[in-house]
């Protein structure tokens, strides 16, 4: 026999020091009042009864003092909590790793995926053996311990209780390494994942040594329509216009016309009806946005009303960029081409220095070098360079060129868009060699052209030729290039902030001196963040719109930024009925599989009531009175 609870020696020191205070009390003598009685001879009659009564007397008190002892007894050793020592050696210990991934809030179960594990769940705790154990882990992004390593069922329930789903993908890699962390040492370990089975692969098989795995499948259906992508921005030309970017996905079998409806500050600014075809991605724009100054919401159903299976992934946020003006200093010792596309923009702030008067005071976002390489300065912001001359170029020019052009440039680069190079022709320039780390913009069949990268922590744009010596700056494309160029400078800065992506870790950036922040969630709950090298920290497991508050004392600034779920592995959620891992197909665990519980201690407690019960019935009869 094993105690649980109290140790054996803490048991019996209960127990001899309660028997002892009650045979005390056993021993004390009754102290009697005298009563004055008129007639002596009578009571000498009755007194000479009861002294031959007293031997009986005496016995019914010490048949009253042993079933105080034994009730004491009985209470001391439930304490113990008695278990036997056999049964504890042969007892399970489980893992229980719920899912509490995006796709776990499907509705496919009633009502949800989460409710029906979490009954699962239960189901397992309630079926532990009398010597079983078990540890409730919720497994999101990064799996977290619900509970300890415990018999206790309803520490157990509560705990199955307190999982909640997150807007992340389940890490199943993650949350078996701590599994294996938690059963290392302990024998019969099992380890139960509770899941659709839409989970991130692990990269590398955790071993679970001597611990068997088990799987319990739920969700009944992949219907799923999702938002998988979500931007906005304001046109290079025109800051004050908006365009907005969805991109759809229908990942059914199915055929399928939704609605799309873009939301501004709370209120509907445009809907469109499409179709999608099964497994389907389509992006949408929305030219020319107008009613939103502030938050952006973009929400996506079935065209006749109805809901798909996950609603988490039918909204995606967004913030409208701030229209800021950018100060942009040009260095020139006269460029009318370079000044004309830079009035294009009313949102920049310009200002024009001949080479010997550089640097000027003052901070700023972009520098543009015409014709020149200067040492930078502090605060000069992003660079372009426009022909420089060998010393002092960030890239090291290569031979000269003649009668060139675009033959190939990236389309995608932001320096570059909405331009069409194909036709441009330049008359002389250079080759740039560019170093390990720079990208390559554009090039011609003689070398690149165009180059973009950083150097000592400061990004640059370089232009291997005088646009003057082309024809680009007669085109369309200059005055877009020079406020891209620009514009891939101002987006970088940390003030302006697009979506995170929840299940990352978030570094949002704070104001200088600032050594703590307050984030207010979308639910409305607020908590403490760590500011680490200007940036607070924290895991983004939500979607929807954040408030972070931060600064010293003096000044307080309130950052907002949104986050959506973005994934279109967890957006697909045909549940899964067998979970492989390392080539082979995790079971199903026996429920009840180490018996029903038998806590001793309890039928010690009803065997006390009992006993109480008695003591009252004999009692009440005079049998130990």
């Amino acid at each position: 026999m094993t105690f649980a609870g109290l140790p054996l020696g803490t048991v019996l020191g209960v127990g001899l020091g309660a028997a002892a205070a009650t045979v005390l009390l056993y021993l004390l003598k009754l102290r009697r009042r005298p009563v004055a009685v008129a007639f002596a001879p009578l009571w000498h009659r009755v007194l000479g009864d009861r002294d031959a009564s007293r031997l009986f007397s005496k016995l019914r008190r010490w048949l009253s003092l042993a079933l105080q002892l034994l009730l004491i007894a009985l209470l001391a050793l439930a304490l113990g909590d008695p278990r036997p020592t056999n049964a504890l050696g042969s007892g399970r210990n489980l893992v229980l790793l719920i899912d509490t991934s995006a796709s776990i809030q499907a509705t496919d179960e009633k009502p949800t995926r989460l409710d029906a594990a979490k009954d699962a769940a239960r189901r397992l705790v309630r079926g532990l053996g009398g010597s079983d154990r078990a540890l409730v882990v919720a497994m999101g992004a990064v799996p977290v311990p619900l509970s300890t390593m415990s018999d206790d069922t309803t520490d157990l329930l509560v705990a199955v209780d307190r999982a909640r789903a997150s807007d992340t993908r389940a890490e199943l890699g993650r949350a078996l390494e701590l599994a294996a962390d938690a059963l290392r040492g302990l024998p019969n370990g099992e380890v139960v994942v509770l899941s659709d089975g839409v989970l991130a692969a692990p990269p590398t098989t955790p071993s679970l040594g001597s611990a068997k795995l088990r799987f319990v499948p739920v969700g009944k259906s992949g219907k799923n329509l999702a938002i998988t992508a979500f931007s906005v921005r304001r046109y290079p030309l025109d800051k004050s216009r908006l365009e907005v970017m969805a991109e759809l996905a229908n990942l059914d079998s199915q055929r399928a016309e939704v609605e799309l409806s873009l939301w501004g500050d709370g209120a509907i600014v445009d809907s469109e009806r499409l179709v999608l075809e099964p497994g389907a991605r389509l992006a949408r724009f929305f030219p020319d946005v107008g009613g939103a100054r502030h938050a952006l919401e973009a929400r996506l159903r079935y065209a006749d009303g109805h809901a798909d299976a996950l609603p988490a992934d039918d909204h995606a946020y967004a913030l409208v960029p701030e229209r800021r003006r950018a100060k942009v200093l040009v260095v020139t010792p006269g460029n009318t081409y370079l000044e004309a596309a830079l009035l294009l923009d009313e949102y920049l702030d310009v200002t024009d220095v001949k080479p010997a008067q550089y640097p000027p005071p003052g901070a700023f976002d972009a520098t543009i070098f015409d014709g020149v390489a200067p040492p930078p300065a502090d605060k000069s912001g992003g660079l372009v360079y426009l022909n420089p001359p060998a010393a002092g170029s960030p890239v090291k020019l290569g031979k000269p060129i003649k009668g060139f052009g675009f033959d190939t440039w990236d389309k995608k680069s932001p320096i570059l868009r909405f331009t069409a190079l194909g036709d441009v022709q330049v008359a002389t320039g250079h080759a740039l060699e560019p170093s390990a780390g720079d990208k390559i913009v554009g090039a011609s069949d003689a070398g690149p052209i165009l180059v973009s990268g950083t150097r000592g922590g400061r990004a640059f744009i370089e232009l291997g030729f005088d646009p003057r010596q082309s024809d680009l700056v007669l085109r369309p494309a200059w005055p877009l290039f020079v406020l891209n160029a620009i514009d891939s400078f101002s987006e970088s800065d940390t003030s302006y902030l697009s979506a995170y992506r929840t299940g990352e870790v978030w570094r949002v950036p704070v104001p200088a001196g600032a050594r703590e922040a307050e984030l207010s969630s979308p639910g409305g709950a607020t908590r403490s963040l760590p500011v680490e090298q200007g940036r607070a920290v924290t895991f983004g497991e939500h979607a929807g719109f954040y408030r972070l508050t931060s600064g010293t004392a003096d000044a307080r600034v309130v950052t907002e930024f949104a986050a959506n779920l973005s994934d279109l592995d967890e957006s697909r959620i045909l549940p899964q009925k067998k979970l492989a891992v390392g080539g082979e197909n995790a079971p199903p665990p026996v429920v009840n599989g180490g018996g029903v519980r038998r806590e001793i201690w309890l039928w010690l407690i009803v065997a006390v009531l009992a006993l109480s019960v008695v003591e009252w019935i004999t009692y009440h009869r005079r049998v130990t009175v």
